[in-house]
């Protein structure tokens, strides 16, 4: 996924009111970026920390700048939740996600379940329906290993029982979580964040929810699927 507009360096002032992000562009100038990001962006919200920020110039939008990356230790994390998204659906639309080939159709934003929806839904002749749900994972606590997720999420744990109702219905389930950080080799469930999460992913799994992990290459540029990870079954946290 190309960003629409080439990326510029800022730096961080402060996150605020979860989608406010104050920056200090290279010329000294001061603006507010939006903050694509509903969650906690714990470890990525300290002041002093380079970020990068997509311009734009739609007159619709209030503000013109929109955060799209964080440099933490030398590593670059994407920040916008919907990118994964796109980053997902590019690879799905070309046959480049393991486990996830030889479907014909790619139809994003399904209806499903009690008042949801899936995020992508696969279909093939021959194949059963694959609904695919697509986790955007930026927390790491311990070098190496990406958790999910960084807030308690009511509407994920919702999602898993969703998801594992699509099963006992003989459909496929697939929960991907995208990893967007350059500095992770493996990722877990933060249970110590949102336990009720932590069971019901643990329920899911049990009743034939697949997980997918997957990595990301990143740049000022673009977001790519780069390839898989794996999944490490300790629940995670501080150790």
């Amino acid at each position: 996924m190309r960003f629409q507009t080439p990326l510029i360096p800022a730096v961080l002032i402060r996150r605020y009111k979860r989608f406010l992000a104050d920056v200090r562009l290279m010329d000294g100038q001061e603006v507010t970026a939006h903050c694509p990001n509903p969650g906690s962006m714990m470890g990525l919200a300290d002041p002093g920390l380079p970020v990068w920020l997509e311009p734009n110039d739609d007159p619709k939008k209030k503000l013109k700048y929109g955060l799209r990356l964080i440099e933490v230790d030398d590593a670059l994390v994407g920040v916008d939740t919907g990118a994964a998204n796109r980053v997902l659906r590019e690879s799905l639309n070309v046959g480049e996600i393991p486990g996830l080939t030889g479907y014909d159709r790619v139809l994003p934003e399904q209806k499903y379940g009690t008042g949801s929806r899936i995020d992508f839904l696969l279909q093939g002749a021959g194949r059963r329906d694959a609904y695919v749900e697509v986790k955007s994972v930026t927390l790491s606590r311990r070098p190496g290993l990406a958790e999910f997720p960084d807030s308690v999420t009511a509407r994920g744990t919702k999602h898993l029982g969703e998801l594992a109702a699509m099963v006992d219905r003989g459909h496929r389930a697939v929960l991907v979580y995208l990893v967007q950080r350059t500095d992770c080799a493996t990722v877990s469930v933060a249970a110590d964040i949102d336990p009720a999460y932590a069971a019901a992913f643990a329920t899911a799994k049990e009743a034939g929810v697949e997980v997918l992990c997957l990595s990301c290459a990143i740049s000022s540029e673009r977001i790519d699927v780069l390839g898989t990870l794996p999944y490490e079954t300790a629940p995670a946290g501080r150790r």
